[in-house]
């Protein structure tokens, strides 16, 4: 295939660039919508929890462990039924968002609970002591002090979401992944390859470099 001009190659660096940035902040905040209560309900519903449910507790685990453990690139195609149910199609960026979400917020859910596990249970004690409930505890101790480890754990949520919308792209879920596969890898174009691979990059370490310094600034305030 002949050489593609930067005058051509931009436009679509460009749209791609966009499409995955709307997938990957949409993806994040179902995400982090869906998966800091779930978080939270399985450090609160242990049996040495603030709430025992045991039952309950096993059950959502199951659950969060079997979303971790499948290969996104199987999830993306098993979810394509309930995509096209609840969307109307399974191409494009909105509807790449529905398995991106669902194979992210298990990991996110784990991150939280780890979270949670670093709180200081001193804090947890004295609000207890104080006769305030589960809901002051978790909105009072448990989401503050854990807000820097949440964030970095947002942070690398964020850094897997820009890699499984690049994943979506073998479905035609649009974003820089769609971009790669049908015009640099099946028109053997290498100049979209390296562009797709270098803008990649780069939202990556913009997402991490951001993520890091937030997080340092407010352990510092703290």
């Amino acid at each position: 295939m002949r050489s593609m001009s930067w005058e051509e190659l931009w436009p679509m660096l460009l749209n791609g660039t966009l499409e995955t940035v709307y997938m990957v902040a949409l993806a994040a905040f179902f995400t982090v919508l869906i998966g800091l209560p779930i978080g939270v309900l399985l450090y609160i519903s242990r049996a040495s929890g603030l709430l025992p449910m045991p039952k309950i507790n096993a059950v959502l685990g199951t659950i969060i462990n079997i979303g971790r453990s499948l290969p996104f690139i199987v999830l993306l195609i098993a979810l394509i039924p309930f995509t096209r149910l609840l969307i109307g199609t399974t191409l494009g960026s909105t509807a790449a968002v529905v398995p991106i979400t669902i194979g992210a917020f298990p990991f996110f859910a784990r991150l939280t609970e780890n979270a949670l596990d670093e709180v200081d249970y001193g804090r947890i004690e004295a609000i207890l002591s104080m006769g305030g409930g589960v809901w002051h505890v978790i909105a009072k101790a448990l989401l503050p002090e854990a807000l820097p480890t949440l964030l970095a754990g947002i942070t690398l949520t964020i850094v897997m979401l820009i890699g499984f919308s690049s994943m979506a792209g073998v479905i035609g879920g649009g974003g820089l992944g769609d971009l790669a596969i049908r015009y640099g890898y099946q028109r053997f174009n290498d100049q979209v390859m390296v562009g797709t691979v270098v803008v990649l990059v780069v939202l990556v370490q913009g997402v991490q470099m951001t993520g890091d310094r937030l997080v340092r600034r407010l352990a510092h305030r703290r």
